[in-house]
């Protein structure tokens, strides 16, 4: 197996609404913002090659966006999914797999694509993607809170073409591709999956919003965005326990400059990064 970081660009988010309820005396520290509060995320997705298959995790935001969406959230940055898979050795067409943690814009963005025609189509002509039927319901009949989320634009495109396979919701872990175990979590969004790969002796979780950040690391800092943050707070608690007791390697999506991290616990008692730096540090 291996395990390649895909590049796709940063973005900006208020740092209000990345931070919930932390005031900004404490998170301008860790993420400083500019004049409009905003705050710079990457979008960083992860390559894995195993066996025959080529599986991307996440997709960023793609770059068919109108130039109203891109006056919002500023993509910005030298790299895009496509540059970054080609750095790797690879071609659009070599993916094999698409696991989609889940439907945000943010994250399944770059798996739909416009044609020569104007057509919105998948991106990756010879994959499956993957999903869970109970997010995909939830993101096709969206609450007003997370409306905004979904855009229909990055998920009929996958329905049309049927490309879009799921992973069955057993319980709270389910194993995918015989030792990939997948983690459910329900704070953020509704059934988002949490990736946790086999590297020899060690595993590396693919963290998604669950744990967006390094900088999200405190149990109060949950982003406003997630739907049950006293969930989010129970989800993230365990998940860090069970980190921290078997060694685990912390991919970050959003963080604009901590990729990965281990973690130890202070002598404050709480957990905290250990080691940090690019995934080739760690595997």
């Amino acid at each position: 197996m291996k395990l390649t970081t895909i590049e796709t660009g940063y973005f900006k988010l208020d740092g209000g609404a990345m931070f919930g309820v932390v005031p900004k005396s404490m998170w301008q520290r860790l993420n400083p913002a500019d004049e409009n509060n905003l705050c710079t995320w990457a979008l960083r997705c992860l390559l894995i090659e195993r066996d025959n298959r080529l599986i991307l995790v996440d997709t960023g935001m793609g770059d068919k966006q109108d130039d109203k969406f891109r006056s919002i959230f500023q993509p910005f940055g030298p790299d895009s999914m496509a540059k970054s898979i080609r750095k790797a050795g690879y071609g659009l067409d070599d993916i094999t797999d698409v696991f989609l943690t889940h439907l945000h814009f943010d994250h399944v963005g770059g798996a739909v694509t416009r044609n020569d025609r104007g057509q919105l189509v998948p991106t990756f002509d010879n994959a499956s993607y993957w999903s869970t039927d109970k997010h995909l319901n939830w993101a096709l009949h969206p609450n007003p809170r997370e409306k905004a989320s979904f855009l229909i634009e990055n998920i009929e495109p996958l329905q049309a073409h049927g490309v879009l396979k799921y992973i069955e919701e057993q319980s709270v872990t389910t194993n995918w591709l015989h030792d990939i175990e997948i983690l459910f979590v329900y704070g953020h969004t509704e059934s988002m999956m949490i990736p946790i790969i086999p590297i020899g002796d060690r595993k590396l979780a693919y963290c998604a919003d669950l744990i967006p950040s390094s900088h999200h690391l405190g149990l109060p800092y949950i982003m406003s965005y997630d739907l049950r943050p006293l969930d989010t707070m129970a989800e993230k608690a365990n998940f860090l326990e069970r980190a921290l007791n078997e060694d685990w390697i912390l991919f970050f999506e959003h963080d604009p400059l901590v990729p990965c991290a281990t973690l130890k616990r202070d002598h404050n008692g709480r957990i905290t990064i250990d080691q940090s730096g690019p995934l080739n540090h760690f595997v």
